[in-house]
């Protein structure tokens, strides 16, 4: 134990700190995801396999063998929108983006805030014209993640947000209406866009397609998505694999630029929104 102590040095705690990172966000994604009962199937075949080799049961452990070596492959085409996440979600958490961001001049900023603000007053604007007609939407605001791969489904139109816009988009009858619609950069991108529906098994049988799909891309992307019930009128907002319902037009502006706006100066802001949130009635991954 002395000499271990002795020869300890600084890589190698940042060596243990590496690896138990690793250990941390494997165990982190296993628990969030469909990938535990994966792990609990694996660990299975693991206790088999010591068994079989004390008791020299050869047909059995040749056959383990070879499915270990398979194993590692089917893992990565199983589970690749897992992986795919978990590795997304590294790079958002990553500080160069930041970095980037601010070296930017405080002009930039503004202009960005300003229509950001006038795309989230627009959309509220539209949600309230769609509640009065009895109409569904399912609108999502792009952020860190690119959708370009959703984007492609719909029909791009890069204009300025306005309520009526929106209103006209997914009036009952217009050719786009049973699509998403994206915002990127506060402008109204693309519509009639296709989007995942979430895998999660445990959702309300009560939500429809919308719904659904509204908890798909947020939980493969961190993009916020706003839905429209069209039986009901009522507005729900899926955040990260959360859906929370029963918004008014007011909590919704206040939640949107929670998670639009710039948080550094929006800190009163963000409190609330996260804050509503978490008193919502919501569905969990």
């Amino acid at each position: 134990m002395v000499g271990i102590a002795k020869s300890f040095q600084l890589k190698d705690a940042v060596d243990i700190l590496i690896i138990g990172l690793l250990i941390y966000g494997a165990i982190k994604l296993v628990r969030e995801t469909r990938a535990g009962q994966l792990v609990k199937g694996l660990l299975l075949l693991v206790l088999l396999f010591f068994i079989s080799s004390n008791l020299h049961l050869v047909m059995v452990n040749q056959m383990l063998y070879y499915v270990f070596q398979f194993a590692l492959v089917a893992i990565l085409i199983v589970f690749q929108p897992e992986i795919r996440k978990a590795l997304e979600q590294m790079g958002r958490s990553s500080n160069m983006s930041r970095s980037i961001a601010d070296a930017v001049g405080a002009r930039d900023k503004d202009s960005e805030k300003q229509r950001m603000r006038k795309a989230i007053n627009s959309i509220v604007d539209g949600v309230g014209i769609l509640q009065q007609l009895k109409m569904g939407a399912l609108i999502v605001f792009e952020r860190k993640t690119k959708l370009g791969d959703i984007i492609e489904t719909g029909t791009q139109i890069n204009c300025e947000p306005s309520g009526q816009i929106v209103g006209n988009i997914f009036f009952n009858k217009a050719p786009l209406h049973d699509g998403a619609m994206i915002i990127r950069d506060g402008m109204i991108h693309a519509a009639g866009c296709i989007l995942p529906l979430t895998k999660n098994a445990s959702v309300s049988a009560e939500l429809g397609t919308r719904h659904r799909a509204a908890l798909g891309v947020s939980e493969e992307s961190d993009a916020v998505a706003v839905v429209v019930s069209e039986e009901t009128g009522q507005i729900s907002v899926a955040v990260n694999g959360v859906l929370a319902r029963r918004f008014t037009r007011d909590t919704l502006r206040d939640v949107l630029e929670s998670y639009l706006i710039p948080q550094e100066e929006k800190t009163s802001t963000v409190s609330r929104g996260l804050s509503f949130l978490l008193g919502k009635r919501t569905v969990k991954k």
